[in-house]
């Protein structure tokens, strides 16, 4: 049997670096990243405060951040190895973002942020947190500290509808994501 996932050791600074060295973004990922972006400007707020889960190395924190004068950006991990590359890689823009340390499966992470988020987002973070019912809780969470009108955007990966092949538990069928999404409360979901 073929199994999609991976087994991290994120609170291990060696692998981290090593992680952050072999996952620098390429073009498609990029793409994503301006996507995310321009779901953000979507909302039309000025000083949009921009919330991350699971910052990792901060590559798409600095990405947005070069890009978008007018975000004040949240970076949350629950990896000090990550926080510490993330710092690194944000460079200068690291004056506008505040890393908080705190872990999306435990249910108090909200009351750790710096001030409420107009926009959630994260990629390739929420499938680690282990079982479809821990991404159903974040999205939970989201909802409630969202304001009206504001924005969750996850680009993470899935598990393609009718794969044959196992894969870990928080990677799960679109279909499902969009179900969690709209038990939490969103409305527009896509």
């Amino acid at each position: 049997t073929q199994f999609v996932g991976a087994h991290h050791e994120f609170h291990d600074a060696a692998f981290v670096q090593d992680w952050a060295d072999r996952f620098v973004p390429t073009a498609p990922r990029l793409a994503l990243f301006d996507m995310i972006l321009d779901q953000v400007r979507q909302l039309g707020i000025a000083d949009t405060h921009v919330l991350e889960l699971g910052i990792g190395p901060a590559y798409m924190a600095r990405h947005i951040l070069e890009r978008d004068a007018g975000i004040r950006y949240e970076g949350l991990d629950f990896s000090d190895a990550f926080l510490d590359v993330a710092r690194k890689t944000l460079g200068c823009w690291v004056e506008r973002t505040d890393l908080t340390k705190a872990d999306l499966t435990d249910p108090a992470w909200p009351t750790h942020l710096a001030r409420r988020p107009h926009a959630i987002i994260s990629t390739w973070a929420l499938h680690d947190l282990g079982s479809e019912q821990a991404v159903a809780d974040v999205y939970n969470r989201c909802f409630a500290i969202l304001p009206p009108g504001g924005v969750l955007v996850n680009g993470d990966f899935i598990k393609p509808e009718g794969a044959s092949m196992e894969f870990e538990p928080g990677r799960f069928e679109v279909t499902r994501h969009l179900h969690h999404l709209r038990e939490a409360g969103f409305s527009r979901v896509t």
